[in-house]
């Protein structure tokens, strides 16, 4: 970190160790400090590590007060601090700046429907989904490309853009659901031309969707290096 990015930076660190109280207050007193200086006309960068902990602190406090476990093993007030948290982001009133919001979930056993998982995908403007699989491939980022989902593409990518990425999302989701079957020798390849397609481009898509923590990459290139996969169909 730059001497000028750690001037640009606050820390609000509550290990996993401390009371369920102080971790809670840790995660609103972090949104509080991005409120401030939104507030001021700043454009906010605002990273939660993990929105799930902050979930688990107060399932301890509301079993601790009484309440009723409902959705495995979640009080009511879980579900309704999520949104209150989230919520405070986002953009100001006409004059003041904007936060945007990062948070981590963690899902419980794998579980994609988990309570918590469900309640922030439901609100968030998009997430990003890791899978495991990825990970066990030697894919890094293990993003999950067919389930991840971004609400605000159509916004803010043009059309090429937009076919090339429902196009890609096709290809991998292709790639993966019959992996097993043409690992098998079950499948015989001009059955299937699509299936075809992603065979063939498999070692481009993971070159594409693969990145080392040292390489860098701005959105033309990303964007242009997408458009040059699906051109090779």
């Amino acid at each position: 970190m730059t001497d000028a990015t750690r001037q640009r930076t606050i820390v609000v660190a509550v290990p996993a160790n401390h009371s369920p109280l102080l971790r809670i207050r840790g995660a609103c007193r972090a949104t509080a400090i991005a409120e401030y200086f939104r507030d001021q006309g700043k454009d906010v960068l605002l990273i939660m590590d993990s929105l799930t902990r902050v979930a688990h602190a107060q399932r301890e406090i509301g079993l601790a007060l009484g309440e009723q476990p409902t959705s495995k093993g979640y009080p009511p007030s879980v579900i309704s601090l999520i949104p209150r948290l989230i919520e405070r982001t986002g953009t100001g009133m006409p004059g003041q700046g904007s936060i945007t919001s990062f948070y981590t979930v963690l899902a419980d056993g794998d579980d994609a429907n988990d309570p918590v998982v469900d309640t922030s995908r439901a609100i968030l403007d998009g997430h990003i989904l890791l899978s495991r699989d990825n990970a066990q491939l030697g894919i890094y980022p293990a993003v999950d490309i067919p389930s991840s989902i971004s609400r605000v593409m159509n916004d803010i990518a043009d059309d090429e853009h937009q076919l090339a990425a429902r196009q890609f999302r096709r290809l991998v989701s292709l790639y993966t659901e019959n992996r097993d079957l043409f690992l098998m020798g079950g499948y015989v390849q001009g059955q299937d031309p699509e299936l075809d397609v992603a065979i063939r481009l498999w070692p481009e898509i993971i070159s594409l969707i693969s990145q080392s923590a040292s390489e860098k990459a701005n959105f033309g290139e990303s964007r242009q290096a997408l458009i040059n996969v699906i051109g090779n169909m």
